[in-house]
This record gives C-alpha cells, sequence and structure tokens, in this order.
C-alpha cells in the first residue's frame, strides 16, 4: 500500500493548515527564533544545527509514512515539513537537502512496510520520542 503523498511538495503547494506535533511544534519554535535573530548573511552558511534538522527532517518522512500505513489519514507529518521549510526558508540547496531527508525518511519504510504491524507502531513511537528529544536538546543548545 502506497501513499498518495510518498513525494515532498513543494512548500507552495501544501494547502491545508498543518496540526502541530509536540516535536515538530517545539523544532519550529527553536528554528523561527534563531531564523528571525539570525543575520542575512550568516544564513547563506551551514547552520550549526544543521544535522538535527536534516534528521528531523528524516524523522517526518518515516512519520508520514508509517502513520499513514497505520490509519492517520491526511498529510499531517508532511504539513510539518512544509511548515519547517517555511520557517526556515532555505535556499535551493539546502531546501534540496531537506526535502530529500523527508523522502529518505519515507522510503526507508515504503520499501519494507505494506501493512501495519506492531512494529511499525512501535517504530512510530521511536521516532515521536526521538523527534521529541532532538527538539528539546537543539532548543537548549542552540536556544537564544
Amino acid at each position: 500500500m502506497r501513499c498518495r503523498f510518498g513525494r515532498l511538495a513543494p512548500a507552495k503547494m501544501i494547502g491545508h493548515k498543518p496540526v502541530m506535533g509536540r516535536a515538530v511544534f517545539a523544532m519550529l519554535v527553536f528554528s523561527a527564533g534563531v531564523t528571525i535573530t539570525t543575520p542575512a548573511a550568516a544564513q547563506t552558511t551551514e547552520s550549526p544545527f544543521e544535522d538535527n534538522l536534516l534528521r528531523l527532517s528524516e524523522i517526518l518522512g518515516s512519520l508520514h509514512f508509517l502513520r499513514n500505513l497505520c490509519g492517520e489519514k491526511g498529510g499531517r507529518w508532511r504539513g510539518e515539513m512544509g511548515t519547517l521549510l517555511a520557517i526556515e526558508n532555505p535556499d535551493p540547496e539546502r531546501k534540496a537537502r531537506l526535502v530529500a531527508r523527508f523522502n529518505r525518511g519515507y522510503r526507508a519504510f515504503a520499501g519494507n512496510y505494506t501493512v501495519c504491524t506492531a512494529a511499525a507502531v512501535e517504530a512510530t513511537g521511536r521516532y515521536i520520542k526521538e523527534g521529541e528529544q532532538l527538539s528539546r536538546e537543539t532548543a537548549v543548545r542552540y536556544g537564544n
């Protein structure tokens, strides 16, 4: 069973208001604060929390596949990724890296799961916890 949201559309094509998850909400709030207070010239270089954003993108892709596989209807996690991209407002190369990691997370499970299993439910829980922890650690370390 393949989800029709298999690939991430550009942020401007996401036409719904996303529902915030705790992990994503914390990361987006943090990210917005950093983006607002970072000089424009500094935004062209890789941020010190770039690896965290890339991992969060991958987690969102995995959650997008797994949650839809296990009965959640809609594009909540894809919408969260669109919100992350909108807040970060990355240059085209950086956006491509973030989107590639989202798609990598999605494909990692799409290649192995066709039905919702106990293992898929467990993986979903682990990814939600990892996203929450990553968001907290990033906010503590790099927050203003």
